[in-house]
């Protein structure tokens, strides 16, 4: 059975951190005597959607459903000029294969999908079809500097067990002959390099654990052991996220893939703990009726599966100007809803301490980016400030707290194509 020790998690999220061979060899030693359930070749039988991660992840009391606990975030440049041939789809598609055999797709397997970005689309002489909405990344609002990732392809991989995140990660990079028992016959080390790894977790007791001298959190360990992330409430109440249905693109050659935002979050915590109280705290992140009226209970686990700021969203101005302050929840939440109220954006967001900063990795999967454009937009909260007590970052939701420090958009293409394909949803050499 997993031993969910602080002790046992602290060292297993340092590993799945740091990376390597080394990293992986120390946290073989101390994983579980479960095996890590083993994948399968009969790959007709997967998902068709990359994106399509819901039935595979564990769920809460309420149904929410929780992703896994370690993630790391591969962002690699395609090697040389020009579209890639041939071989090299042949050789990343033997890579994707040989994880889809070594690791059931589940938490306790790994979790995981390729993604690629519009540069990478720009290296053919045919543009993405009008159904694909996937500009370059750009600021999102008047107040940040963000860098922007424009690496060709991003892998994301996630799972509950940390030893079989590295060892996936391994095994893509050719850095193993084998994963989880099966022969590794191909990987990504002649196609891809990486340009950038990083890590996170997301689960009750990762972010308490590791908020001890951690740049971002003030001192006194403030951060519940509750809370799975770093602000101190859940969050991705079921009935608040777009389902997968929902975000998936549905004509065109890319029916049935999606689009990802990533964007890279600073947390400065030191005034959010130190000069908030816990009832500035939930008016802050949920809205001013959420604290007036004592709705969240601890981290929030009394609110089930919905946050409720649905019912908060028609008094927004009037709370700004009777509260002083506008909740984030409640700002974002003015874009988040079509016009039959479905939610939009579907977010899998997760903490981080690389390089010893307190930070988010927010990914967002939505039909096209410019879904996510627009709820930025409603979350900058711009449009209030014309109310006294509402700056552009203070009183105005969580914005003082939150930095933007990378963005990047991603296609994620159906598992048929997902091996580097052109913009007209093809890969040549792979098809039939």
């Amino acid at each position: 059975m997993f031993d969910g020790s602080p002790s046992r998690r602290e060292f297993l999220k340092a590993a799945v951190a740091a990376g390597g061979a080394a990293a992986l060899s120390a946290c073989l030693d101390r994983a579980p005597d479960d095996p890590v359930p083993a994948g399968t070749g009969a790959f007709e039988a997967l998902p068709s959607r990359q994106h399509a991660w819901n039935e595979f992840c564990r769920e809460d009391d309420h149904g929410n459903v929780e992703v896994p606990r370690h993630q790391v975030l591969l962002y690699l440049d395609l090697d040389g000029e020009g579209p890639p041939d041939e071989a090299a789809r042949a050789t990343v598609e033997g890579a994707f294969r040989a994880l889809d055999r070594a690791y059931e797709r589940s938490h306790e397997g790994v979790i995981w999908s390729v993604a690629y970005s519009p540069r990478y689309f720009d290296r053919f002489d045919d543009p993405l079809p009008d159904s694909v909405d996937l500009p370059e990344p750009r600021a999102l609002s008047p107040f940040e500097t963000p860098d922007f990732d424009r690496q060709d392809a991003l892998v994301h991989l996630a799972s509950d067990r940390a030893d079989a995140v590295l060892e996936a990660e391994q095994a893509l990079l050719g850095e193993a002959d084998e994963a989880n028992g099966v022969a590794v016959d191909a990987d990504l080390s002649g196609v891809f390099s990486v340009a950038s790894r990083r890590t996170g977790f997301v689960g009750a007791g990762l972010p308490a654990e590791h908020q001890s001298d951690l740049n971002g959190i003030p001192d006194g360990n403030p951060v519940p052991e509750a809370s799975p992330l770093f602000m101190g409430f859940k969050a991705g109440f079921a009935k608040n996220q777009a389902t997968e249905e929902y975000v998936t693109i549905d004509d065109g050659p890319f029916a049935g893939a999606t689009t990802k935002h990533v964007a890279n979050v600073r947390q400065r915590l030191s005034d959010w703990y130190d000069e908030e109280d816990r009832y500035h705290r939930v008016m802050k992140l949920f809205s001013p009726e959420h604290a007036e009226q004592g709705l969240v209970e601890g981290v929030g686990d009394n609110l089930g599966d919905d946050s409720g700021i649905d019912a908060m969203l028609d008094s927004l101005r009037d709370d700004a100007f009777e509260f002083g302050h506008v909740g984030h929840a409640q700002k974002a939440a003015r874009a988040n809803r079509d016009d039959e109220g479905n939610v939009r954006l579907l977010r899998r967001h997760f903490e981080s301490d690389d390089d010893g900063v307190a930070s988010l990795h927010f990914p967002s999967l939505q039909r096209g980016i410019s879904a996510f454009e627009e709820v930025r937009e409603a979350m900058n909260g711009t449009d209030l400030t014309d109310v006294p007590t509402v700056r552009q970052r203070v009183n105005n939701g969580i914005l003082e707290y939150i930095f933007v420090k990378r963005r990047g958009n991603f296609l994620v293409p159906p598992r048929e194509i997902r091996a580097l394909p052109t913009p007209t949803g093809e890969v040549p050499g792979l098809d039939g």
